[in-house]
């Protein structure tokens, strides 16, 4: 597991170190482990119109503004939990969505939460990932670097594509922020869906 400080990095340069990492959650009913295959990097206050910290700090966004390598979650159209790893130092608001990964552990209770479901899509989105591995919404502001939480980085940076984020709206979706990043070729990174009034 690697230590606090490898978090404090800008979320554009740790997003492809995360990828391949391996991210298990010890819910009450049992332990689901997935490998992550893409992810998005988010800046902060004034720096990133994509980030939800990009106007300054809110209730919702408040855990963007804490210690690197904890949990920012949040609930996306009102349906769906999505999860984030915060990067940089505290204060800094910053962080990485985990959009898509494929399950390494626990596969069958991954199946029973997410039910009728083919096993290339169990965590093949952010929502699903979060159903899948069963975190919570309130589990917002816990320590991924400590149970019911574990996190495996790979020694070395694995190949990867990078280009728009997905499903980001005005500039930060567009060509100029290309901080969606994944792993060519692998069944857990979600098909891209460009945002209809994205830049260019």
């Amino acid at each position: 597991m690697p230590d606090r400080e490898f978090f404090e990095q800008d979320p554009v340069v740790l997003a492809p170190l995360l990828l391949g990492a391996v991210l298990s959650y010890d819910a009450p009913d049992g332990r689901v482990a997935i490998r992550l295959s893409e992810l998005e990097a988010y800046r902060g206050v004034g720096e990133d119109p994509g980030s939800h910290a990009f106007g300054g700090r809110t209730p919702r966004n408040e855990v963007m503004f804490g210690a690197p390598a904890h949990l920012y979650a949040y609930f996306s159209y009102g349906m769906h939990v999505c999860l984030n790893i915060v990067a940089r130092p505290t204060g800094s608001s910053s962080g990485v969505l985990m959009r898509g990964g494929t399950i390494v552990e626990g596969i069958e209770l991954a199946r029973h939460r997410r039910p009728n479901v083919n096993d290339r899509d169990l965590a093949r989105g952010p929502g699903r990932l979060a159903k899948a591995l069963g975190v919570p919404l309130v589990a917002d502001g816990s320590d991924l670097l400590a149970a019911p939480f574990a996190l495996r980085v790979p020694r070395m940076p694995l190949h990867h594509a990078s280009g728009p984020r997905t499903g980001v709206g005005g500039a930060g979706g567009g060509a100029q922020y290309p901080w969606r990043f994944w792993i060519p070729g692998d069944e857990g990174v979600s098909p891209y869906r460009r945002h209809k009034l994205a830049a260019e």
